[in-house]
């Protein structure tokens, strides 16, 4: 199943008040690999953003003049969306948000666009309780490079939120995950090799004499230092009374 890694920049912080989207970032991974099939759109949110949120994004409303409104890339952002898993920080903020621009165009509800939605916060803090869980935070703990993330951006957020999430849930797969390098099969299409261990053939390496006679020196030690009561001793014991 694809999944896509999704972040969102508004002008504010409530959705049932008037704030607006106006910026959606997506970072798609098949298999547990970023593919760079990406999507990046601002979008002209027809209102400014409230103070705060500007301080956090720093996204003007002269910069977004221009750009398109959030019905104008609907189609193509939800297109692109529809059958995945989606990873989002905080999900039900942002889910909150695409759910109101559905609702001012008429349309179904994100759940009916995606097959789920992972709330990466919530994760986190089944795997870290107690601890901080913002998205600097987990970078910070799991090796992720977040230097260049000096305001919020989508895209950039996404970005790093996929290596997080990666990190974050890699003790969940199977002992096989370092074992991914794909091939290309049919159709071009990534394949995965399935080992079959009847067919391997493991070598038997016998001891050296020299190597038998420094184990026996080694045990008579070991049995001489225990006055004879090695679990060795007592076995050939027991097997010589059962004779």
């Amino acid at each position: 199943m694809r999944q896509i890694v999704l972040d969102t920049e508004t002008t504010g912080l409530s959705a049932a008040t008037g704030d607006r989207i106006l910026e959606v970032g997506c970072v798609e991974i098949v298999d547990r690999r970023l593919t760079g099939n990406n999507k990046h759109f601002y979008i002209n949110p027809e209102r400014d953003s409230h103070e705060e949120a500007l301080r956090v994004h720093g996204i003007t409303s002269e910069f977004l003049a221009d750009k398109p409104k959030f019905a104008q890339i609907a189609d193509e952002l939800f297109d692109y969306l529809a059958g995945t898993e989606l990873i989002i920080h905080n999900a039900p903020f942002d889910v909150g948000f695409l759910d109101k621009e559905l609702q001012l165009l008429g349309r179904e509800p994100l759940k009916g666009i995606v097959h789920n939605v992972i709330d990466s916060l919530a994760l986190a803090k089944e795997i870290f309780p107690g601890k901080r869980n913002s998205l600097d935070a987990l970078c910070d703990r799991l090796g992720v490079n977040n230097s260049n993330r000096v305001l919020h951006g989508a895209l950039l957020d996404a970005e790093l939120l996929a290596d997080v999430y990666i990190n974050l849930t890699r003790g969940q797969n199977s002992l096989g995950i370092d074992l991914e390098d794909k091939r290309e099969g049919a159709g071009g299409k990534p394949v995965s090799d399935d080992v079959d261990l009847s067919l391997l053939s493991l070598p038997v390496l016998t001891a050296s004499e020299q190597e038998l006679l420094a184990h026996a020196t080694v045990v008579a030690e070991i049995d001489k230092a225990s006055d004879g009561k090695t679990i060795w001793r007592k076995l050939e014991e027991l097997e010589k009374n059962m004779q």
